[in-house]
């Protein structure tokens, strides 16, 4: 089964496991924009709910008075005394709420929805009507955003069980149903007994542990987990929760969920795998020694199904923030903080030299000198004053936070885009409106032709850097090599100051020019990858970003040969640029 197959499969499964009991799973997120493949998926839902099950559709903009309920004018009219009409979370009680355009949905709106899920009511007071409804709903909300910076309200997602995405699925992918699908018998059995199904102690703490392993901090997500598991072994018939159960909800619930990755296992002491059968040992014993597979604990079970299912943009940006955060922990002198001896915050004292320009503690420096008092007034034949030696002396350390300066080496050449070097303008400039809060810098050099060419010396003026880009030239070859001398010169000079560097390199990969200035596309990208080897096992982050119409392998060749992060953005626009280059910075600074 392919990728794509696969998560429509996960997909079906989710709709199955909460047609079961909407309710208690609280909803579904829904990315994907209208079209065949979504209504495959709604008609599939739609299909196992049970008979008669209302489902609403939630209009944008809706009024409070017809979502909460309130006066029916009408009505009030025609009998003369005040009368009550349903609102349409009252409507839809027993069944399912539709969202479309859901990540407009506001604020305010948002949190009368969660209150009504929360609750399983809702209160109406308004317009001389008091009353408490039943609205025991699940939510189906429908994110069509096209960009990322448009999410759905977080007080409404985290109540939603499922987070499904079928951007990437086309129409053939989704013709006939998939192996292994729940009959809708078997759903309507399940409905009447997954409250029944139990879940030893060892279930929830396996969910509760990979949650922490995944940097999960919401308590909603383990328990939607379990009621998940739960309905899974309603569904294959069973009274107890077993491991499959537990996977399964922990690849449905948590993985897309995740905001790290999960720290790898420690390394064995000594090598653990099983030696051979002795040679008289029968053929078959050895073979089914051969197949057979150490059980491991539920917990490391539920946690592999869990990081294997990460959803690959998620699993992306968490690898680009997991190792940019490795990068700063190992920066050293040049790291998040460093120790100064004469600005920042106090960060303690110690013994030390005052001559060399550490400032003296003298309160540190007496209570250091105290406990000898009594012994140097013997020595000295008595005398008053307190006796102090340079043992003695205690300075105050500092400790400094180093700026991080995002160097954006950016290939002119002819080979890219000229939309590219709009969109490289976008993103510094969007950097720098952040800078000045963090007090970081932005530094731009292009390569072109036959060399590199520093635009922008570090700064964080944004005044300067807009007139800086407002000539970046384009066109020529690619002196790729060139620009990554020209960067690495630039990063080191920057961390021998204490700062930070940060290098973004917009590139296709696609070098022509050597170091010598010479056309010659095989001697240009040896010379290429032969500059890249210097940042490998050095303390630099850096970003490789592909700036080709498709993903180039020679630019994810040298974000390898670099041990550089790859991030391939053929059609990224400046605010994804910036937010790539924020989560970096955010770990490489340890913010």
């Amino acid at each position: 089964m392919n990728e794509t197959a696969a998560r429509w499969r996960d997909a079906c499964l989710a709709a199955a496991l909460f047609a079961v009991a909407p309710a208690a799973l609280g909803g579904v997120l829904l990315r994907s924009g209208a079209g065949p493949v979504r209504d495959r998926w709604a008609a599939a839902l739609g299909a196992w709910l049970p008979e008669g099950a209302p489902v609403r559709r939630m209009p944008h903009g809706i009024a409070d008075e017809r979502l909460l309920g309130g006066l029916d004018l009408t009505a009030t009219l025609r009998l003369g005394r005040p009368v009550a009409q349903r609102g349409l979370l009252a409507e839809a009680d027993g069944g399912v709420l539709l969202l479309p355009m859901a990540e407009r949905l506001p604020p305010g709106t948002a949190a009368r929805l969660a209150s009504a899920m929360d609750r399983g009511e809702v209160q109406v007071a308004r317009d001389g009507i008091v009353a408490t409804l039943p609205s025991r709903i699940g939510v189906v909300a429908f994110d069509e955003g096209v960009l990322d910076d448009e999410p759905l309200s977080p007080v409404l997602a985290e109540r939603l069980a499922f987070r499904l995405d079928l951007d990437g699925i086309g129409w053939r992918e989704v013709q006939g149903e998939p192996a292994g699908l729940p009959t809708r018998d078997a759903i309507v059995a399940a409905r009447e007994r997954w409250t029944t199904v139990r879940a030893d102690d060892a279930v929830l703490e396996a969910l509760c542990a990979a949650c922490v392993a995944l940097g999960i901090g919401s308590a909603r997500a383990p328990w939607y987990a379990l009621q998940a598991a739960r309905i899974s072994a309603a569904l294959a018939g069973r009274d107890s929760v077993e491991h499959d159960d537990a996977e399964l909800a922990a690849r449905l619930v948590l993985a897309p969920r995740a905001r790290q990755l999960p720290a790898p296992p420690p390394h064995a002491g000594q090598d653990e795998t099983p030696p051979p059968p002795p040679p008289s040992e029968p053929k078959e014993q050895q073979e089914e020694e051969e197949m057979a597979v150490p059980d491991q604990p539920l917990d490391e079970q539920v946690l592999a199904a869990a990081a294997a299912a990460i959803p690959a943009g998620l699993l992306a940006r968490l690898k680009m923030e997991q190792r940019a955060a490795g990068a700063a922990r190992s920066m050293g002198r040049s790291g998040a903080t460093r120790l100064a001896w004469r600005q920042g915050r106090p960060a303690g004292t110690r013994a030390g030299n005052i001559q060399r320009g550490a400032r003296l503690n003298l309160i540190e420096t007496l209570r250091a000198a105290a406990p000898w008092q009594a012994l140097r007034r013997r020595e000295r034949g008595g005398g008053e004053g307190v006796a102090v030696r340079p043992e003695d002396f205690r300075v105050t350390r500092y400790r400094q936070h180093s700026r991080t300066t995002t160097i954006f080496a950016i290939d002119t050449s002819g080979s890219s885009a000229l939309h590219r070097l709009a969109e490289a303008k976008g993103a510094v400039e969007l950097l720098l409106a952040d800078c000045y809060v963090r007090r970081d810098q932005v530094a731009v050099l292009a390569f072109r032709g036959q060399g590199a060419e520093l635009l922008l010396a570090p700064t964080r003026s944004l005044v300067r850097a807009k007139r800086s880009l407002a000539g970046l030239p384009g066109g020529g070859g690619t002196p790729l090599a060139a620009g990554l001398d020209a960067a690495w010169a630039l990063a080191e000079g920057i961390a021998r100051r204490g700062d930070t560097p940060l290098v973004v390199l917009l590139t296709d990969g696609r070098a022509n020019i050597g170091r010598d200035g010479q056309p010659g596309r095989a001697a240009a990208e040896a010379d290429a990858l032969k500059a890249a080897e210097r940042w490998r096992g050095s303390a630099m982050a850096a970003v490789v970003v592909d700036t080709s119409a498709r993903p180039e392998p020679r630019a994810k060749a040298l974000a390898q040969r670099m041990d550089a992060l790859y991030l391939p953005l053929p059609h990224a626009q400046a605010a994804t640029l910036n937010q790539a280059v924020q989560a970096v910075a955010r770990g490489n600074a340890g913010r």
